[in-house]
């Protein structure tokens, strides 16, 4: 099975990055030298953001 594009912007994964605590390892390496577990967790933040917005938009 191929890879996919990803849906998420390169700004919203840098934020993320930035927000988890790797974005130096991003910087240094590019997305290739994140961990797996780093990646779970961004994706985890990412779910947990849309869930939120979804609530709010939702009322």
């Amino acid at each position: 099975m191929g890879r996919r594009g990803g849906t998420m912007s390169e700004a919203f994964k840098v934020e993320l990055a930035k927000e988890l605590g790797f974005y130096d390892t991003v910087a240094r390496e590019g997305w290739g030298g994140i961990t797996t577990r780093d990646a779970g967790n961004m994706v985890k933040r990412a779910i947990e953001i849309a869930e939120q917005a979804l609530a709010k938009q939702q009322g």
